[in-house]
């Protein structure tokens, strides 16, 4: 369910996210939830901004050098598309901690500026609909600053904390994310008299979600009303309501949007609760009318996720995003549209039957005739334009880079660009001859101090004939004539797009500057390459995906340049299940293993993860339905059940607070390992989730990374 990595990330996840655009948003969050939580501002620290950065080795790149990049985020056009305000976030490794500021530019790159310079994180940025200020959300309140002179307003004076907000088209109103306490689960709070108990309480499913034991917030909209640019009360529109808008975790106000006569907001929400919700895919669209104060369905007859509601500029049509298959996350998105005098999807149409991939970060033109978005390409988000008299789609771009975050801006596209050696940066794109230009060059300046590593795509054919896309990464200053070890990346998901994105941690830069030719194959189930190419993995998991990531690695091993003898694997999540797998079935090819967060014990899983709809749907049905064959078949390629056959060093990463794929799983493949008498090591990170997300634990993680491969591939046999 999960792809990202992101890219952030999150480039090897074991699930992947319904839409694009929420990978984006997780790409920031995941890099700002360290930061919240473990990482928070203490009383007078430090201001985090730019840091200096000694750059040695020639050039390499090293973990440190890599957590000096500045993280663009929250790019934003102006409403005349003028000027551009976004946000960078600089890391400190002494202080553990990270800090975001906010920045101005016109949209060709000039007249770049910084606006803020706090030790508080800026975040959530929006122009006002006027243009003449950006909104931002700072410590749980609503400001505004004026670009042209810096100035700040503090415009929520409320009680709660705001977490996001959406202004009204005509400024006059806000609405606001807000968490409500809605139920009590722990121990002191059933029990008055144990007020130090340390315990939680559930009856039904649902009880943890990522990296959280539920505890009866949620996630409310709530509208306040502007008066001399403040907002002193607010409405919540889903009162006593427990679920989620915009929906946990990763949801954002992508998923919410005000009509343009501003009278009705549509908002995203999941409806069910505990065992209902852990099955289930069905996120619907619902509208509240402002006026009278009443909610209605707009999706019942849509059994996967419907999102990401926009309104075309006249306010005729409804846009979403939705999913066919009930309980599947990893279908195709279709963009939807309705006709919003009628209010009603009986009159919906699919807007991109011809596109064989989903559809992300959509923006109408002014004149509502068509739409910009992204969309996957042979594994590479490209943009594309959609006629919607006529229905065709236009790619616009192509290359090795992946774009996301469309928005228009004049007569020029602005959107984010990353590559597997470049981090993201702000293009200026021409539609009309699809070429980018970099307007942000937020770290051009450190790149100019590295020896960057050269990328390919190839197309390997696979054991049933066909082409995969194959990402290679070759180390600063390759020369053909020598030999150098090869590093295989088994990819998460087990869905989702193996896009050519920069991650901060499974970063393909850092490990090809270590030495290594790295090689990422877009293996069946990757959601890049056609949605029959993803749909393959499914039920039939240990099969011809494996076999796709060995042929790979086999092609790879035929180059002159390639040292059979020093081949390494590695991956995270369902990547991490590939790794046990190819354990027990890789015939020698591989001299170390290194698995995170990798799912050892199918059926272990099937009963402890939380989203309990995925495991449904990718084995097909229960470990203890004896009489299901499509199930019986899934479990049965468990790696747990082909640990007589490891023979091969295998290093084993986790974190405790990994509620997808359970710690225990990871101790189970270390604890067999080192039954078995095989050469292993476990790194457990307490603090942790699905992810390394502190600067100083994923300095470790990176260190430990490249000393575990370093003792077997980098010293010639």
């Amino acid at each position: 369910m999960f792809a990202l990595f992101f890219a952030t990330f999150v480039r090897l996840n074991f699930f992947k996210f319904n839409t694009m655009k929420k990978i984006v948003a997780a790409i920031i969050m995941v890099s700002m939830m360290a930061c919240n939580s473990a990482e928070q501002k203490k009383e007078g620290a430090p201001y985090i901004g730019k840091p200096e950065v000694k750059v040695e080795n020639g050039g390499r790149m090293t973990p440190e050098t890599l957590w000096a990049f500045g993280r663009v985020g929250n790019v934003c056009v102006s409403p005349d598309g003028g000027r551009i305000a976004y946000t960078v976030t600089y890391y400190s490794i002494s202080e553990n901690r990270s800090n975001s500021d906010i920045y101005i530019m016109d949209a060709d790159g000039g007249g770049k500026r910084q606006l803020t310079k706090t030790a508080s994180r800026e975040g959530s940025l929006a122009w006002l609909p006027s243009g003449k200020a950006i909104a931002f959300i700072r410590e749980g309140k609503l400001w505004n600053i004026t670009p042209d002179d810096g100035v700040e307003t503090q415009v929520s004076d409320i009680e709660q904390s705001i977490d996001d907000f959406i202004y009204a088209p005509a400024g006059d109103r806000a609405l606001l994310v807000i968490s409500v306490k809605l139920e009590k689960y722990t121990g002191a709070e059933k029990y008055g008299d144990l007020d130090k108990a340390n315990a939680y309480v559930y009856d039904d499913l649902m009880y943890r979600h990522w990296d959280e034991w539920k505890d009866g917030s949620y996630n409310h909209i709530f509208v306040g009303e502007i008066k001399s640019g403040r907002i002193t009360s607010a409405e919540d529109i889903m009162p006593g309501e427990p679920y989620d808008s915009p929906t946990k975790p990763f949801g954002g106000t992508s998923e919410i949007a005000w009509s343009p006569d501003g009278k009705t907001i549509v908002y995203t929400c999941k409806k069910l609760t505990g065992r209902d919700y852990a099955f289930s895919t069905n996120t619907d669209l619902f509208a509240y009318d402002l006026e009278t104060k009443k909610t209605r369905l707009l999706t019942p007859d849509m059994p996967g996720y419907d999102n990401n509601p926009q309104f075309s500029p006249d306010g005729t049509k409804l846009l979403w995003s939705s999913m066919r298959r009930a309980g599947f996350e990893a279908d195709r998105e279709r963009m939807m549209i309705m006709d919003w005098a009628s209010g009603s999807s009986g009159n919906m149409k699919d807007l991109s039957e011809a596109l064989d991939a989903s559809p992300s970060s959509i923006k109408w033109t002014a004149d509502g005739k068509a739409l910009y978005l992204t969309s996957p390409y042979q594994e590479a988000h490209q943009i594309y334009r959609l006629d919607l008299a006529t229905g065709v789609f236009s790619r616009l771009t192509d290359g090795i880079h992946d774009y996301q975050n469309v928005q228009i801006a004049g007569d020029y596209l602005v959107a984010t660009r990353t590559t597997n050696v470049n981090p993201a940066e702000i293009y200026r794109i021409n539609p009309a001859n699809g070429v980018g230009e970099d307007i942000s060059l937020i770290n051009r300046e450190l790149l100019s101090r590295l020896k960057i590593p050269v990328e390919e795509k190839r197309f390997i054919t696979t054991t049933d004939n066909k082409q995969m896309v194959t990402w290679v990464v070759y180390p600063p200053d390759f020369d053909a004539s020598k030999k150098y070890p090869v590093l295989l990346i088994c990819t998460g998901g087990p869905q989702g797009v193996l896009s050519p994105s920069f991650s901060y941690r499974w970063n393909y830069m850092l490990m090809a500057s270590q030495g290594y030719v790295v090689v990422a194959p877009a293996r069946r189930g990757t959601s890049g390459s056609g949605q029959e190419w993803c749909d393959a993995i499914s039920k039939n998991h240990g099969e011809q995906e494996e076999r796709d990531l060995l042929t790979a690695i086999d092609a790879v091993c035929k180059e002159p340049w390639a040292d059979k003898n020093r081949v390494g694997a590695t991956g995270a999540s369902y990547g991490g299940y590939s790794i046990f797998h190819l354990a027990g079935t890789h015939e020698g090819r591989f001299k170390a293993f290194l698995a995170h967060c990798g799912i050892f014990n199918m059926e272990f899983m099937y009963t402890t993860t939380e989203e309990m709809f995925f495991e449904e749907w990718e084995t097909g049905g229960a470990p203890w339905d004896r009489e299901n064959k499509t199930a019986q078949n899934s479990f049965a390629h468990s790696p747990h059940l082909l640990v007589k056959n490891w023979d091969t060093p295998i290093m084993v990463v986790h974190g405790e607070h990994d509620f997808r794929v359970p710690y225990s799983q990871g101790m189970a493949a270390f604890n067999t390992a080192q039954m078995l008498g095989i050469e292993s090591k476990l790194l457990i990170f307490p603090t942790e989730t699905h992810w390394v997300l502190s600067p100083q634990n994923a300095i470790v993680w990176q260190r430990e990374f490249f000393g575990w491969f370093g003792k077997y591939l980098l010293v010639e046999n």
